[in-house]
C-alpha cells in the first residue's frame, strides 16, 4: 500500500506544474523543514512552488535552507496541485488553505492518527515519527531530488519531532535514515547547536515565568503551567518561544502527563499536552475539546478563560488517569 500510494503522489507531482506546499499554523519544526524540502526537491523537478504557512518562516527557524521561499500567504492563487504537510485538519492550514482558490489535486500527507484522510491523493502513517520522515521515503522510492539543503530540512523535521530522537518513536529506521541525510552532507553539529543552542534570552525569561505558575495534581501524576496574555505581553515573547518547554514538566519525575496552558486573543486557551505513558491517551483527552494529535503529544483550543480551562481540562486528565490511585 505504502508502495501504490508513494507511485500515485510520485506521478501527480510530476505530471502536473503549479504547486502549492503548506502547512499547519503555528507550526514546528517538522511542519517547516517539511514544506521547505519538498518544495526545494519540486523546484529542482522545474516546478512552479510557493510554499506558504500562515505564520511565514519563524525566528528561530531562519537558518532553514531555502528558508526565504517559505512566505506568509497573499492574494489568493489557483494551482495544479496543493499539498497540506503535518496537518492533522484542513482548517489548520490557516489562511494559507484559504488563499488556495482551486487546486486540480489535493495531497496529503501526515503521520497524526487524528487525520480524517481530506484530500484526493492521501497518505497517513501514524507509525512514523515525523511529517519529515514519510517525506524521505516518498523522495527515495520516487527518486526525486534530493540535495544537501534539503536533507537538513528533512533532518530538521526528524530531530525535532522525535525530540531529538529520544522520543518513543523513534525506530531503527529514523536512526537509519538520519544517518543517510549525514551521507547527504548535513553537519549534524552545527545543526543541532542552531535548533537547541541558540534560543533568544527572552525564551528563559518565559521559562521563568512559567516555572512561577507551576502546579500539580493527582498526587504529582499531573504537571502543568500557564501562560496568560498579559505576561506574554509584558515579556515581549513570540508565540514559537514556547516550543518545547513543556519538556521541563515532563522531565519530571512522577509526572505521566504535562499540561501547558496559553491564553489566546480571540477567548480561547491554546491547550498543549505530552504524556509518558501510552495507557495516558492525550490524543484522546484532546479530541473531547476539539482538538487531537498522537497518543503521547497532542493540543486543542478550548474556549473559556485561563482558570475555567484549566478546571476542565485537568479534572479530564484526572479521569482518564486515576489521579485518586
Amino acid at each position: 500500500m505504502t508502495q501504490s500510494t508513494f507511485a500515485q503522489i510520485g506521478s501527480a507531482l510530476r505530471e502536473h506544474q503549479r504547486f502549492a506546499v503548506l502547512s499547519h499554523v503555528r507550526p514546528d519544526g517538522d511542519a517547516l523543514g517539511s514544506q521547505l524540502a519538498l518544495g526545494l526537491s519540486l523546484q529542482q523537478l522545474g516546478k512552479d512552488v510557493t510554499i506558504w504557512n500562515e505564520d511565514g518562516l519563524l525566528e528561530k527557524y531562519g537558518f532553514l535552507p531555502g528558508g526565504e521561499r517559505l512566505t506568509q500567504p497573499r492574494a489568493p492563487q489557483d494551482f495544479d496541485v496543493a499539498i497540506a504537510l503535518d496537518t492533522a485538519t484542513q482548517i489548520r492550514l490557516g489562511t494559507a488553505g484559504e488563499s488556495v482558490r482551486s487546486a486540480k489535486t489535493w495531497i496529503n500527507i501526515d503521520h497524526h492518527p487524528s487525520n480524517p484522510g481530506y484530500g484526493d491523493l492521501v497518505h497517513i502513517d501514524p507509525a512514523a515519527p515525523a511529517t519529515g520522515q514519510i517525506l524521505f521515503e516518498l523522495i527515495q522510492n520516487e527518486k526525486l531530488p534530493i540535495d544537501r539543503g534539503i536533507a537538513e530540512n528533512l533532518f530538521v523535521a526528524i530531530s525535532t519531532d522525535t525530540g531529538s530522537f529520544q522520543y518513543p518513536n523513534t525506530t531503527a529506521r529514523t536512526f537509519e535514515i538520519g544517518a543517510e541525510l549525514l551521507r547527504c552532507g548535513v553537519d549534524v553539529g552545527r545543526v543541532s547547536q542552531l535548533l537547541y543552542e541558540n534560543y533568544p534570552r527572552r525564551r528563559t525569561e518565559l521559562l521563568r515565568e512559567l516555572l512561577g505558575t507551576m502546579r500539580f495534581e493527582g498526587h504529582g501524576k499531573v504537571a502543568s503551567f500557564s501562560l496568560s496574555l498579559k505576561v506574554a505581553a509584558d515579556l515581549g515573547v513570540k508565540p514559537e518561544d514556547n516550543e518545547g518547554l513543556i519538556d521541563h514538566l515532563r522531565a519530571i519525575h512522577g509526572v505521566i502527563v504535562a499540561v501547558f496552558f496559553e491564553e489566546l486573543a480571540d477567548g480561547k486557551v491554546r491547550v498543549s499536552m505530552r504524556s509518558k505513558s501510552d495507557a495516558a491517551d492525550v490524543c484522546a483527552i484532546c479530541q473531547k475539546f476539539g482538538g487531537g494529535g498522537h497518543k503521547l503529544a497532542a493540543g486543542a483550543r478550548v474556549r473559556g478563560t485561563l482558570a475555567e480551562v484549566e478546571q476542565k481540562v485537568l479534572e479530564a486528565i484526572c479521569d482518564v488517569i486515576n489521579c485518586n490511585s
